[in-house]
């Protein structure tokens, strides 16, 4: 469970992110789905370590999905730049994030 909730954490903050670039864009009412989808967000990661989630390995997972599904989403939707520098961050940080979860 603690794993799903993490998932829909990561998911809600995306959404908060993309949402903050919606906001600045102009409609001040994307303010709402800022505050709101990162105040979820890390109300489910806490619910996820208090069922036992290692702090090191949700904020891992948690920061790196993060970084890579809003890179990719701000390429899809805004038109961001999205290098192969960039992709091959993103690799290195999933690689990583895999290499912290099989160490533990």
């Amino acid at each position: 469970m603690g794993w799903l909730l993490l998932a829909i954490a990561i998911l809600t903050e995306v959404f908060a992110t993309i949402s903050l670039k919606l906001a600045t864009d102009g409609n001040k009412r994307w303010y709402i789905a800022v505050v709101s989808g990162y105040l979820v967000a890390f109300s489910l990661l806490a619910v996820a370590l208090t069922l036992g989630l290692p702090i090191g390995i949700a904020y891992g997972v948690w920061a790196a999905t993060g970084v890579a599904l809003t890179a990719i989403l701000g390429r899809v939707l805004f038109k961001d730049p999205l290098t192969g520098t960039m992709l091959a961050g993103i690799g290195l940080i999933i690689a990583g994030v895999f290499l912290v979860e099989l160490g533990h």
